[in-house]
C-alpha cells in the first residue's frame, strides 16, 4: 500500500498541480491587492463616486450589500484577465516543437527494378 501511494503521490502530473494550486493562491493575493489597493482607489479618482463594495440599499431591517458582490465580479474579472495575459506569455516563451519530419521509406534494389519494368510495360502499350 506505501508503495502504491508513492507511487500516486510522486507522479510528476500530482505534483505538478499541487504546486500551480500554490502558485495560483500566491498570485490571486497579488491580482486582489493590485485590485483593492490600486484600480478600486483609481475608479474611484476618476469618477468620483464612492467605492463599489459600499454600495447597498436597505429592505425592511435587512441591509442588502450587493456592492460586495459587484467588487467580487471585478475581481474575478481582472484575475481572469490576467491569468489569460500570463498564459498567453508563457506560451510565447515556450520553445516550438519542430514538426516531425517523415521519412520516404527506403525502396530496395528489387522493388525500384520492378518500377522500372512496369514504367516500361506502360510505355510499350501506349
Amino acid at each position: 500500500m506505501w508503495k502504491d501511494f508513492k507511487e500516486f503521490a510522486f507522479k510528476g502530473n500530482v505534483l505538478d498541480l499541487a504546486i500551480a494550486v500554490v502558485i495560483g493562491g500566491a498570485f490571486g493575493k497579488i491580482v486582489s491587492s493590485l485590485v483593492e489597493n490600486i484600480i478600486t482607489p483609481l475608479l474611484v479618482a476618476l469618477t468620483g463616486k464612492v467605492d463599489v463594495s459600499k454600495l447597498h440599499f436597505d429592505l425592511g431591517e435587512t441591509e442588502i450589500t450587493y456592492g460586495l458582490f459587484l467588487q467580487s465580479i471585478i475581481d474575478f474579472l481582472i484575475i481572469a484577465f490576467s491569468i489569460f495575459l500570463f498564459v498567453r506569455l508563457m506560451m510565447k516563451f515556450k520553445r516550438k516543437e519542430e514538426p516531425v519530419k517523415e521519412e520516404t521509406p527506403a525502396i530496395d534494389a528489387k522493388e525500384e527494378l520492378l518500377k522500372e519494368i512496369r514504367d516500361l510495360l506502360k510505355e510499350e502499350k501506349k
